[in-house]
C-alpha cells in the first residue's frame, strides 16, 4: 500500500519560515518522480518543486525560487520541503505527490498518488 504522510504544516507570519516532511511508504524513490504541489480552496492545484527519480537536482516554480529548497532522505524515504520567507501568497494546502518517472510529468501538478496535505498559512 502507497502511503505519503505530510506533516510540519501551521500558521506563521510573513518572513518566516516553516519545514514541511513527507513519510513515504509502499513507492520506492527509483521509479517515481517525487513533487510537492498545493492548492488554496477553490482554486487548481498548483506545481511547487520536484526531483526526479535518479537526480537529486530540484526543481522549482518561479514564485518560490530561492526561497523554498526540496530535498530528499534515501535512507528514511522522507522528502522535506524547506520554506523561507513566506508571504501570504503561499497560504495553501500542501502535498506531497508521486508520478511514474518518465510519465513527462515531472514538472507539472499531474500524480499517480498523493498525501492527505498539510495546512500553511501565512498571515500576520
Amino acid at each position: 500500500e502507497v502511503q505519503l504522510v505530510e506533516s510540519g504544516g501551521g500558521s506563521v507570519q510573513p518572513g518566516r519560515s516553516l519545514r514541511l516532511s513527507c513519510a513515504v511508504s509502499g513507492l520506492p524513490f527509483s521509479t517515481y518522480d517525487m513533487k510537492w504541489v498545493r492548492q488554496v480552496p477553490g482554486k487548481g492545484i498548483e506545481w511547487v518543486s520536484s526531483l526526479g527519480s535518479i537526480s537529486d537536482t530540484p526543481y522549482y516554480q518561479d514564485a518560490v525560487k530561492g526561497r523554498f529548497t526540496m530535498s530528499r532522505d534515501r535512507a528514511t524515504n522522507t522528502l522535506h520541503l524547506q520554506m523561507n520567507t513566506l508571504t501570504p501568497e503561499d497560504t495553501a494546502i500542501y502535498y506531497c505527490a508521486a508520478v511514474r518517472r518518465w510519465s513527462g510529468d515531472l514538472l507539472n501538478s499531474n500524480f499517480d498518488f498523493r498525501g492527505q496535505g498539510t495546512q500553511v498559512t501565512v498571515s500576520s
